[in-house]
C-alpha cells in the first residue's frame, strides 16, 4: 500500500496537461461493446478504474491492446455475456455500465452489485427503470447477490428518469441506440462525459439528437462500425489542480483544459475569491487571489449547494471546502446528495480549520485559518485529493495513506505536483 509523505508550504508554479476524463473512459469503454469492429480510444487516463474496466472487459471475451501509454484498440468481436467476478465488479462503480450495452448486443448479462467509492447509499433504481422502459426484463436476486437483465429485443420508449443520474441515463442510451424504433430521455443527466459518450456513439453509427440539452432523442439502428476516438481533458482534475495552486499561492497554466465546461464552477469559485483567466483554451491562475467570501445580499452568509449539471458538480464539492478554508468570512456547503459525502472533514478540522458539520449534507467553514501538517488516511476519491491540496498548504510534513483511493481517479498526481514544485513522495510500504 502505499502513501504520500508531503512537507507543505511551497507555491505551485509551471504548466500541466490533464489527464482524459475518466467518467468518460469508463462508459466509452462499455459501449465499446456494441461493435464487433475495432475501435482506437485516445487520451485514455491510466487509472486504476480503467484497468479494473479493461479486466471487466477481457471476462467477458473483449480483445484490449495498448498501442502507448493512453491509447487503447478495443475489439469485441465475441462476447461471453458469462456472470462476471464478484470481486472485480466491487472494486469499480462503473461495473454497472456493462448493463445496457451487452444487453442491446447479446441479450442478457448478469452482474454482481457495483463498488466505488464509500460515500453513502448510491441507489441503482434508475438503471433498472430505465431498461425494463425499454423491454428488459432487469431484477436483482438478493439471495444470489446478482443482477439479470434479459431481453428478446429493445423497443423505443418514453422514458422519464426519476433522478438525473449519470450513468442510469449512460446505461438507458447505450441499450436505447440498439432498440428498434424511437426512444425519448427526459431529465436525462447532461454532464460533459455524457455529452462525449453520445458523440462516440454517433461517430460508429447511432443516430441521438439534442444532445449536451435534458431530453435525448435516440432512434434506434442494428449495426455500428467500428472507429476513432479521442477522450478530453478531465475537468474534474483541472479544478483539482486549480486549488492547488490557489491554496499555495502559485500561479499555473493548465494546458487544453476544457475550458467550454467551466463556467458554473467559474460563478462558484468566485464566490469563494478565487479568479482565473482563460487563453486559447488554456487555464492561467494567478498568484494573487481575492480569496475573501462574497456574502449574499444583506451580507447574509452565502450557500454552495451541488445540483446536476451544468450547475456545481457533487464531486468539486471537496475541494471548494478546503479552499474556503483559506478565505476571509463563512460560508455554507450543502450537498444533498450523498449522505457520507462529508465525512472527511474532520481530518481537516484536526489540521486547523474551523468547520462545523451541521448535518451529514450540510456543513459552515469559517476561514482564513493556517493548517498543520497531520497524519491521514483517504476515504475516496475526491476527498483523498481534497487532504492532499490541504498539506500542499500546510506548515510541516503530512502523511496520507491509502493514496490507491486517489489513484483510481487521479494519473500520477504526485508526478504531476512535483513537476510544479510540490514536495511530495510516495512511499511503498506493507
Amino acid at each position: 500500500m502505499d502513501k504520500f509523505i508531503i512537507q507543505g508550504g511551497t507555491p505551485l508554479h509551471g504548466t500541466m496537461t490533464p489527464s482524459g476524463n475518466k467518467n468518460s473512459a469508463l462508459p466509452l469503454l462499455a459501449a465499446c461493446t456494441l461493435t464487433d469492429e475495432p475501435i482506437l480510444l485516445h487520451n485514455v487516463p491510466d487509472i486504476k478504474d480503467v484497468h479494473n474496466m479493461c479486466l471487466l472487459l477481457e471476462s467477458l471475451g473483449v480483445s484490449i491492446s495498448k498501442i502507448d501509454d493512453h491509447s487503447l484498440k478495443i475489439q469485441a468481436e465475441n462476447i461471453c455475456a458469462k456472470e462476471i467476478d464478484p470481486d472485480l465488479s466491487r472494486n469499480i462503480r462503473a461495473s454497472i455500465l456493462l448493463a445496457g450495452p451487452i444487453l442491446a448486443r447479446s441479450g442478457s448479462i448478469y452482474l454482481p452489485p457495483p463498488g466505488g467509492d464509500i460515500i453513502g447509499r448510491r441507489r441503482v433504481d434508475t438503471h433498472l427503470l430505465a431498461l425494463k422502459a425499454l423491454g428488459a426484463n432487469a431484477e436483482y436476486d438478493r439471495s444470489n447477490k446478482r443482477f439479470s437483465f434479459s431481453a428478446k429485443q429493445l423497443k423505443g420508449s418514453n422514458i422519464l428518469l426519476d433522478e438525473a443520474s449519470v450513468t442510469a441515463t449512460e446505461n438507458a442510451i447505450m441499450a436505447a441506440v440498439k432498440a428498434k424504433g424511437k426512444t425519448i430521455i427526459r431529465n436525462a443527466a447532461s454532464e460533459p462525459h455524457v455529452q462525449e459518450l453520445c458523440v462516440f456513439l454517433n461517430k460508429i453509427g447511432a443516430k441521438i439528437h439534442n444532445i449536451g440539452s435534458n431530453t435525448l432523442t435516440i432512434e434506434g439502428v442494428d449495426e455500428f462500425h467500428g472507429g476513432e476516438f479521442t477522450i478530453g481533458p478531465d475537468y474534474l482534475e483541472v479544478v483539482s489542480f486549480i486549488g492547488a495552486s490557489v491554496i499555495t499561492h502559485g500561479s499555473i497554466r493548465i494546458m487544453n483544459a476544457g475550458t467550454q465546461y467551466l463556467d458554473m464552477i467559474s460563478i462558484v469559485f468566485h464566490k469563494i475569491g478565487v479568479e482565473w483567466l482563460t487563453e486559447s483554451g488554456d487555464i492561467i491562475v494567478p498568484a494573487e487571489q481575492r480569496l475573501e467570501i462574497q456574502p449574499d445580499l444583506g451580507d447574509a452568509i452565502p450557500e454552495i449547494s451541488v445540483m446536476p449539471w451544468p450547475a456545481f458538480p457533487t464531486d468539486l464539492m471537496s475541494i471548494a471546502i478546503v479552499i474556503a478554508t483559506q478565505a476571509k468570512g463563512s460560508v455554507l456547503f450543502h450537498d444533498w446528495m450523498y449522505p457520507s459525502r462529508m465525512f472527511f472533514l474532520d481530518k481537516l478540522v484536526a489540521m486547523g480549520a474551523q468547520i462545523v458539520l451541521c448535518d451529514p449534507h450540510r456543513c459552515i467553514v469559517q476561514g482564513p485559518t493556517p493548517l498543520y501538517g497531520e497524519n491521514m488516511e483517504s476515504p475516496d476519491i475526491r476527498a483523498g485529493m481534497t487532504l492532499v491540496l490541504a498539506a500542499l498548504a500546510a506548515e510541516g510534513k503530512s502523511v496520507i495513506r491509502n493514496v490507491g483511493q486517489i489513484d483510481r481517479g487521479y494519473e500520477k498526481v504526485d508526478e504531476k505536483l512535483r513537476a510544479l514544485g510540490a514536495r511530495i513522495e510516495r512511499i511503498s510500504e506493507p
